[in-house]
């Protein structure tokens, strides 16, 4: 019994140590060090007094007076200015510069007070005598057990930052949601400013050219089109983060709504089309990369380079003349309730990102199966397949992922020329037809939405790098660390 308490108790111990230690290296960073005190501002409001009662009885600024006045009194500043103004002379003479008797005191005033104030914490620190901070006062209460245990329910926010900061690779999901987030604003502002700006006026293209001064007026009113900048901008921001962005100009359907229904369209088709390329790209990049100046690889790249050259809306159009017109076997408009309709956009927004994963993957294969370790694999009598996929594959898929990353982004965004082509309500052809308008909440909605799938899909991508490349694994850690 006395033993399981004993396990206990040091179990504790080492979790106070670990918040000790934890809020010490938080302490030199100061982004970190900034949001704790705003996640935990009742605790730090509580230990600033007792930070305030210890600094009172320790008496170290009365013995810092103490020990300055007797400094003052030997001279001992008087003599650092006199030193100090000669070397400030001796280093105007030498680079020929002219000496302003105000500049010369005010350095040398300066250089003394500094050399003083040093002299004095040597001196105290010698003789025993400490100065409470308060980061010392808060390391110490961390490190006591009762104090961590009556704190944490009110504190548990700050707690969970410092338990977070602990693990290496939650920190590192943190701060690329942060980052995401500031992203995220950044687009609102963007989007926001280029729309409030714009020439077009939505009152006057919905009413018509017959609508009154009144009309115009109260179509402002209602949509709050006549509030200043910032009012509008809180309003818009307030409404993305709390999925109410009110009624389309046109149509007057819940834009939230609207989105919900068009952007997983979108998606759907974007994702499978991605699939479809990277199940393909891949091996035929690896394959070229092995055989390279082969007939296999010179066919392959001349195709991916006549399907990076293709027009998605030409291809487009050309499947629908044969396939849909000619041929009859697939469907030429899109039909959720058709999984054959599915087909031919997939194929058109799949083919110049396969062109560009394959040359991606044959590129970078090349330069991995070149360099020294690879060599040193191969000459240690490990066989190809090995080398291949333990080595070289994983090595060459990190500027690889990046790309599918950003062609990911550019998909979903600019999916609106094939959407337009197979008749697809999604999210591209909505915002191009409220942008003629201009239906603000609607465009601003979608746009930002869309950077949120696109922030959301490059986090899960920068998460992948810790997979395939150890060195990140470590530089991750390592930052923990420091």
């Amino acid at each position: 019994m006395l033993l399981v308490k004993t396990n206990k108790q040091n179990k504790r111990f080492e979790l106070a140590l670990e918040l000790y230690e934890s809020y010490r290296i938080i302490q030199l960073q100061p982004a970190y060090k900034w949001l704790l005190i705003f996640v935990g501002f009742p605790l730090h409001f509580v230990v600033f007094f007792i930070y305030f009662y210890n600094k009172k009885k320790d008496g170290f600024s009365f013995k810092l007076k103490e020990a300055r006045q007797a400094l003052l009194a030997s001279g001992y500043k008087k003599e650092l200015i006199n030193e100090y103004k000669e070397q400030f002379i001796r280093k105007q003479i030498f680079f020929k510069e002219k000496i302003v008797e105000k500049k010369l005191n005010l350095q040398a005033e300066k250089w003394a007070e500094e050399k003083l104030n040093q002299t004095l914490f040597e001196k105290l620190e010698q003789q025993g005598t400490t100065r409470v901070t308060y980061t010392e006062t808060f390391q110490s209460l961390l490190s006591n057990q009762a104090f961590f245990f009556i704190t944490l329910i009110p504190s548990l926010p700050m707690y969970l930052l410092i338990f977070l900061f602990q693990n290496p690779y939650l920190k590192y999901i943190f701060e690329r949601l942060i980052m995401s987030v500031f992203v995220i604003i950044g687009v609102v502002l963007i989007v926001f400013s280029i729309l409030y700006v714009s020439p077009f006026d939505p009152a006057a293209h919905i009413l018509g050219e017959t609508a009154t001064k009144e009309q115009i007026a109260a179509f402002n009113q209602l949509y709050g089109l006549d509030q200043p900048y910032f009012v509008q901008l809180w309003n818009a921001i307030k409404g993305i983060a709390t999925f109410n962005l009110g009624s389309s100009f046109f149509g007057n359907e819940d834009v939230v709504s609207s989105i919900l229904r068009k952007l997983p369209i979108t998606l759907i088709i974007t994702v499978i089309s991605l699939i479809f390329a990277i199940v393909i790209a891949i091996p035929i990049g690896i394959i070229s990369a092995i055989k390279r100046n082969s007939l296999f690889d010179y066919t392959f790249m001349f195709i991916a380079l006549i399907g990076l050259s293709i027009p998605n809306f030409w291809q487009g159009l050309i499947f629908i003349l044969n396939f849909s017109i000619k041929l009859q076997w697939l469907p030429a408009t899109f039909n959720p309730q058709n999984w054959l309709s599915i087909i031919m956009p997939i194929i058109v927004l799949g083919t110049g990102l396969t062109a560009s994963i394959a040359r991606m993957m044959r590129s970078s294969m090349l330069e991995i199966i070149h360099e020294d370790y690879i060599i040193t694999a191969k000459a240690k009598g490990l066989s190809s397949s090995h080398v291949l996929w333990r080595h070289a594959v994983g090595n060459a898929m990190i500027p690889v992922i990046t790309v599918i990353g950003l062609l990911f982004g550019a998909m979903v965004g600019g999916t609106a020329v094939t959407e337009r082509v197979f008749n697809i309500s999604g999210i591209g052809s909505f915002i191009v037809e409220k942008q003629l308008i201009p239906d603000i909440p609607s465009i601003l909605g979608g746009v930002v939405y869309i950077a949120i799938t696109i922030s959301i899909i490059n986090l899960f991508i920068d998460i992948s790098y810790t997979f395939f490349d150890p060195r990140i694994r470590t530089k991750i850690k390592n930052q923990s660390i420091r």
